[in-house]
């Protein structure tokens, strides 16, 4: 009996201790209560936010693996960062295994939610809001993981973000879906990742709706194997409000889908309707850059089995207005530079190749013809993508 009792008392005390729920309301001392919570949490734990507005002075932090923290709905658990101090993000999380779902973030100074090197990340029912409308002073990126593996970003909201309003950035092994992004200056952004699948969303009032980019001198380059199917792209005409200098200050407003300078994309079953410079756009990096190893050129791109309706008819781009009057007032709804190899479009219409010689051209310096489609082009076949079941266990 003795060694049967010591036996038992070993195991209990080798047993990791049991994941607890911990709650934290709204109302005074927020910040202190709701940092405490994220500090304390242990793995397993749960952080849940009761109803109501919690008024923030600065950002929060999660560095605890395997933790979620769950709201009451995106409508009804509200971390409010109106009185923001510092200029950083709403919520840092730099660690594995973590579950953000049913919350919002609203007026960040910064970014909404980072997450860095947090891999099986989930953000699931997340809304995050800049309250006033797009402004270039607010906060750059909504929903933005970064350098992580397995990645899921799922029946989410993003509005005003001043650069992208979900991003998902050198990272590998992602899916996007089911997500509404309005009044961003790009929509959703895959860059520098691989294997990325991006389907069901609904992309509107953007400047750009859904970009494809790799950019030179980072971490994790050459992206590839990425899919946007069965999105809905819609009226993206949203004047360009990003600050001077970002990267995308210089997308177009009207531009439904843009892949510039990415591999093996496939753009299919999409209904991208509406954009004034272009359905979808296919072109180079066009910035100095001094990376030797860096192709500026989009290539293997396939654009198959999208409908399009009312695209080109105000283009916001050097030469645009020229080019529309020679079409008869309108650019076509595809634009490809010309440069790169292996670009496929399928679809039965009218696509411009612009005819330039090198990356960095303006539109202005472009011979344009029409893009002449090949006989016949098969859909290319994309690695499929597949998170571990255990993110998929996280949200049952």
């Amino acid at each position: 009996m003795f060694r049967s009792l010591m036996i038992a008392t070993a195991m209990c005390l080798s047993a990791p201790a049991l994941a607890k729920t911990i709650t934290v309301e709204a109302g005074a001392d927020a910040q202190e209560r709701l940092q405490e919570a994220l500090i304390l949490a242990e793995p397993g734990d749960v952080v849940e936010l009761g109803k109501g507005r919690f008024d923030l002075t600065d950002g929060l932090s999660l560095d605890v693996d395997n933790v979620t923290v769950k709201g009451q709905g995106s409508d009804q658990s509200v971390l409010n960062f109106a009185g923001q101090l510092g200029a950083g993000e709403g919520l840092l999380v730099t660690s594995d295994n973590v579950t953000l779902r049913d919350f919002a973030v609203e007026d960040s100074k910064g970014d909404g939610i980072k997450s860095k090197g947090a891999d099986q990340i989930i953000y699931h029912a997340i809304r995050v809001e800049w309250t006033g409308g797009p402004k270039a002073t607010n906060g750059a990126y909504g929903i933005y993981p970064v350098e992580s593996k397995n990645v899921l970003v799922q029946d989410s909201t993003v509005r005003g973000a001043s650069d992208a309003g979900i991003y998902v950035g050198q990272s590998d092994n992602i899916i996007v879906r089911r997500n509404t992004a309005v009044e961003n200056v790009a929509g959703i952004e895959i860059e520098n990742s691989y294997n990325a699948e991006v389907t069901e969303n609904l992309a509107t009032r953007n400047t750009g709706g859904i970009l494809v980019f790799d950019l030179p001198n980072l971490l994790q380059m050459g992206g590839h194997n990425v899919l946007v199917a069965r999105n809905a792209v819609i009226d993206n005409n949203t004047d360009n409000f990003a600050p001077e200098g970002n990267i995308v200050a210089g997308v177009p407003a009207g531009t439904g889908v843009m892949v510039m300078a990415n591999r093996d994309v496939v753009v299919t079953e999409n209904a991208i309707i509406n954009n004034g410079t272009s359905a979808v756009m296919v072109v180079a990096y066009t910035q100095k850059f001094d990376d030797a190893s860096y192709d500026p050129t989009a290539r293997n791109v396939t654009v198959a089995k999208n409908i399009y309706s009312h695209s080109g008819f105000a283009p916001d781009v050097e030469g645009g207005q020229l080019l529309a009057q020679a079409f008869g007032g309108s650019l076509p709804a595809i634009l490809y530079d010309g440069l790169g190899a292996g670009f496929n479009l399928v679809d039965d219409v009218p696509a411009l190749d612009l005819g330039l010689t090198k990356a960095g051209q303006s539109f202005a310096d472009a011979q344009p013809k029409l893009y002449q489609r090949p006989p016949a082009v098969a859909i290319k076949e994309l690695k499929a993508i597949t998170l571990p079941a255990s993110m998929e266990e996280r949200l049952k």
